[in-house]
């Protein structure tokens, strides 16, 4: 902690942290009731976890308190034992509750449980998250209305909506609360440095101290009593212990993948590190203290986190005063919450959790990659329909199929040469790979087993002639195989060979080796079936450079300079290499200083430097003839003619073809 602590940044850290507390007294109300707690316990759960999490935490920025996960959770398991929220058994129940989540978390770090993290994946994630906020503000829109906070899950919530707008609809309440959640959605988008939050409050305490909240029939926070929280050990409640022990493990999880994820991508956005077990054995003792307060699970919370980097917090200094502030409160500024609107209060709430909702990313996975975007909306509406657990699980195991469909159908391609290059490449993405005669050069990226040796045997089969000789497998991408992979590709081996063909592995590690003897294939490496090279297997099968060409002909020994070369570009964009070379090229012509020496520059654009630093020479002949075809812009920009420019492309084009030519001569 003092590490990361620097005199220049202590006062806004300070401040900072002042901010957060303020803010945190409504939020940390409203999800201690969610909870089922008394509004009250939101603020003890904000000052002792709170200044643990600061003293021990190895993340400088991430904030921790009572947040919306857990309370979630918690709430949700207390609807399912008919318990209602606010009652003496709600009260004595929820912080056994945290004190079986503290010592899950403790277990977690002594097992070291942090490396679990990696397998729960962003989507699923933000799909939890988003379904959990949802949840949250269907729970709360009653409230906004005049009525009584909701339960279960979306069937029960709507239900409770509409029978709450039939029944107990307030109108006074609903503008009050209406207004309050459209100046702080307005501030959000107009000012986000701005505490809206904080002002919100004050003029919500100032409706109740002038009685017109009170006037206009508007609920109002109950009066909570000045002094710190009393630590007492919860008692064990008259409650099923297998599903206190469930719901415990469940919220403990959902503590230490949110957070730690969260914390993390704070941390790799700013450039620091964290222990991972270190920061979950802090989080179970954050809980361990919530327990004995009689508060509920706490949390890393992501938007207070947020607030403190807009805020420009640097260090734990501003989780140290926002606990001494809230304790500040606590002692002497009570005062002011009783006369707090519950609309006004419930509006911040649901202001949060729009903020905490992952739409952002589900835009992001819209765009980029729909697959993702179905675990997403897997786990968002698992959440939803069936609950905060079965959402987690249906996002799992929507993650664990995209990944067994992702290797059950690999990337796959056939193989070439080209003229003048040293290499194999890819016949798909390159225009000038030409298959060898008599060969089938075969790429499979992926380890191979029961689920995608089919798609490896049919790709070969289907690609085998009456004059194939060999098929060379390369191997490099395939690291691994199972026993079904093992016994069908030695069957189809022995099938090719009796019709005449070879079959190698080559450029695979040394440990495939291993593993072939060990699925009892221990004649392939002796019988020379396995190769450390592509060019030794085609060796072993009869096949010298230069290489037979399928369509006639073979491959030269110097580069065939009659045709545009872009390699790398092809290599790089496939399909879209045409347009990004134009693009390259205009960006070329953009970047030409006119003030330059006009010799200077025009060396410097036919070396090709520029976006890309260095084009390699064989990508450059056909950036020349592209640069011809802008010859008279070219000429006006450099203040040249175009008879001179012509003459300059036509040197650098003999010079690449002289350098090309002397490059193929060292390879052979």
């Amino acid at each position: 902690m003092l590490r990361n602590m620097k005199m220049q940044t202590l006062p806004r850290d300070l401040f900072t942290g002042v901010i957060i507390a303020l803010v945190s007294i409504p939020i940390s109300m409203g999800y201690a009731q969610i909870a089922g707690l008394p509004a009250v316990y939101g603020l003890y759960g904000s000052i002792f976890p709170i200044l643990i999490f600061g003293l021990f935490s190895t993340s400088p920025q991430f904030i921790f308190g009572v947040d919306a996960a857990p309370a979630a959770l918690v709430g949700a398991f207390l609807a399912a034992q008919q318990i209602e929220g606010g009652s003496e058994q709600a009260a004595a129940l929820v912080p056994f509750v945290t004190l079986l989540v503290g010592i899950w978390l403790l277990l977690f770090a002594v097992l070291r449980a942090g490396r679990l993290v990696a397998y729960i994946s962003t989507p699923v994630m933000g799909g939890f998250i988003t379904g959990i906020c949802t949840t949250i503000i269907l729970m709360q829109i009653p409230k906004l209305l005049g009525g009584k906070s909701g339960t279960g899950e979306l069937l029960e919530l709507v239900t409770h909506i509409a029978d709450t707008c039939r029944t107990e609809l307030h109108p006074m309440s609903l503008t009050v609360g209406a207004a309050a959640l459209c100046v702080l959605l307005l501030c959000k988008r107009l000012c986000p440095k701005l505490p809206a939050a904080v002002f919100v409050m004050a003029g919500g305490a100032a409706l109740g101290m002038t009685g017109f909240a009170q006037e206009n029939g508007i609920k109002l926070l109950e009066q909570v009593s000045p002094g710190l929280p009393a630590w007492r050990f919860p008692a064990f409640p008259a409650v099923d212990l297998s599903n206190l022990l469930t719901v415990s493990l469940s919220v403990a999880a959902v503590i230490m993948a949110e957070t730690l994820l969260a914390a993390k991508s704070f941390a790799n956005k700013n450039g620091y590190t964290l222990k991972d077990n270190r920061e979950i054995l802090v989080y179970g003792l954050g809980n361990l203290a919530a327990c004995l307060t009689g508060c509920c699970p706490v949390n890393g919370s992501v938007s207070r986190t947020a607030m403190g980097e807009q805020y420009g917090g640097k260090s734990q200094a501003m989780s140290i005063a926002a606990a001494v502030t809230m304790a500040g409160i606590l002692l002497f500024g009570t005062g002011f919450i009783g006369y707090l609107p519950i609309p006004v209060l419930t509006a911040i709430v649901i202001s949060a959790l729009l903020g905490a909702m992952e739409l952002d990313l589900a835009h992001r996975l819209f765009r980029q990659d729909r697959r993702e975007l179905l675990i997403f909306l897997g786990a968002f509406a698992g959440v939803l329909v069936f609950g905060t657990i079965a959402g987690v699980m249906i996002g799992v195991l929507l993650s664990f199929l995209s990944l067994i469909l992702q290797t059950a159908n690999p990337k796959r391609s056939f193989l070439g040469v080209i003229a003048g290059h040293e290499g194999f490449h890819s016949l798909e993405r390159n225009t000038y790979a030409k298959p060898i005669a008599g060969a089938v050069l075969y790429r499979f990226s992926s380890n191979l087993y029961f689920a995608n040796v089919h798609l490896f045997i049919n790709d070969i089969e289907a690609a085998v002639k009456p004059d194939t000789k060999c098929v060379v497998v390369d191997s490099g991408a395939v690291c691994n195989l199972d026993i079904t992979a093992a016994d069908r590709i030695e069957a189809f081996r022995k099938s090719l060979n009796e019709r005449g063909i070879a079959l190698y592995f080559a450029s695979h590690i040394g440990s495939l080796n291993d593993r072939f003897r060990s699925l009892g294939l221990e004649g392939w490496v002796e019988h020379g079936y396995c190769r450390r090279t592509i060019l030794s297997a085609l060796r072993d099968a009869g096949y010298e450079m230069p290489y037979p060409l399928e369509s006639g002909g073979q491959t030269k020994k110097t580069a065939d300079m009659g045709a545009p070369d872009r390699l790398e570009f092809e290599w790089a964009f496939g399909a879209q290499a045409e347009q990004e070379l134009e693009h390259y090229t205009e960006a070329l012509l953009a970047d030409i200083d006119e003030d330059a020496e006009a010799k200077t520059e025009l060396n410097r654009i036919l070396r090709a430097r520029g976006i890309w630093r260095s084009v390699g020479e064989s990508d450059q002949e056909e950036l020349l003839v592209r640069l011809e075809t802008h010859l008279h812009e070219l000429a006006q920009k450099l203040h040249l003619s175009e008879q001179e420019l012509s003459e300059a492309i036509e040197t650098r084009r003999m010079k690449l073809a002289s350098q090309l030519t002397e490059a193929q001569r060292e390879n052979l």
